[in-house]
């Protein structure tokens, strides 16, 4: 068993709680830390209170030491509020939210998780990202905030690779697409999915868990699909 912790930031959502449980079953790691916008004391961790990620972290700088975080947290729609479809959908409120959920959370756990990450070895530090916010493979349009949220994610995962290979050179930090889950976030387009397509958590945690496992440091600044073939930026 390796020495070092996992954090698992979103654990109680379908895929950071599959991903959390895959983690403790395969007992790689001394710890597995979980935290949640739904967790109370220690455990809890909201991405729009920046005040609750230095406190995890805080907590995580503790020991042992993290060598794997894992972002697994996202926002599509919320309540009677779904992905836009046409321009006159797009609406400023909604943008700031999603905006601060997909991308400035996990750049704040980035802020205060990054520096935690050792020195040596090959820590991972993932989040999740989507193949719809690659602005080279985008042939449909729509789902305006949604996208844009995730582009402005996957450029700040580049940034923080080049940050986090000055301190240590076989860093590696991605963006993991996990295909679609049966979960909260893809509840209302699984009618769309092709046969075979929908993913449950557990299985979708086991198939970005190995993506993690085949990564070298070549990889980093790059996201992945679940299948581990590049997604272009």
């Amino acid at each position: 068993m390796s020495t070092a912790s996992a954090v698992v930031i979103g654990a109680t959502g379908g895929i950071g709680g599959a991903f959390a449980e895959a983690l403790d079953e395969e007992a790689t790691y001394a710890k597995v830390w979980r935290f949640g916008r739904s967790l109370a004391g220690d455990a809890h961790l909201d991405l729009t209170d920046e005040a609750s990620i230095e406190a995890a972290a805080a907590l995580v700088a503790a020991g042992p030491p993290p060598s794997l975080v894992f972002v697994a947290t996202g926002i599509l729609g919320e309540g009677e509020r779904g992905p836009e479809k046409a321009l006159r959908d797009i609406d400023p409120d909604w943008l700031a939210r999603v905006f601060a959920i997909n991308t400035i959370g996990p750049a704040l756990v980035a802020k205060h998780f990054l520096p935690l990450l050792p020195r040596t070895g090959t820590p991972v530090f993932a989040a999740l990202s989507a193949r719809v916010g690659s602005i080279g493979d985008n042939r449909l349009g729509g789902w305006h905030g949604y996208r844009a949220s995730k582009a402005a994610l996957n450029m700040l995962i580049r940034n923080f690779a080049i940050d986090a290979a000055r301190r240590n050179d076989r860093s590696i930090v991605v963006g993991l697409h996990p295909g679609t889950v049966d979960t909260q976030l893809s509840q209302p387009f699984r009618g769309t999915v092709a046969p075979g397509k929908l993913f449950d958590p557990e299985r979708a945690a086991l198939q970005l868990l190995d993506v993690i496992e085949g990564l070298k440091p070549v990889d980093s600044g790059k996201c992945f699909a679940w299948d581990g073939v590049e997604i272009p930026a």
